[in-house]
């Protein structure tokens, strides 16, 4: 049975810009989770001072409306000259 697609995004701000790219993510989930498609996404911090959004999407086309959001492609911009590295994004597949 086919579920979800479910997403983990790494997000590495560079210090200086931590409150900018979780301020820039927690303005943008209240949107996202009304969005048709749009079953989880949650903005976790951890110790490291790296985000995690984890996402669950009805389907792929649904996580590429999402990105074709003008609020998403924001984000996305500002993430040019905020991040430290590029986002890793790791498909996953929920067992259970």
């Amino acid at each position: 049975m086919a579920g979800p697609l479910c997403i983990l995004a790494t997000i590495t701000p560079r210090s200086e810009h931590l409150a900018d790219a979780r301020d820039a993510i927690v303005g943008i989930v209240e949107r996202t989770c009304a969005e048709p498609g749009c079953q989880t996404f949650r903005l976790l911090e951890g110790p490291d001072g790296r985000l995690r959004l984890y996402e669950e999407w009805d389907d792929e086309a649904a996580l590429e409306a999402h990105h074709a959001e003008d609020y998403t492609r924001a984000v996305f911009a500002a993430y040019e000259g905020w991040l430290a590295t590029p986002p890793e994004i790791v498909h996953l597949q929920r067992l259970a």
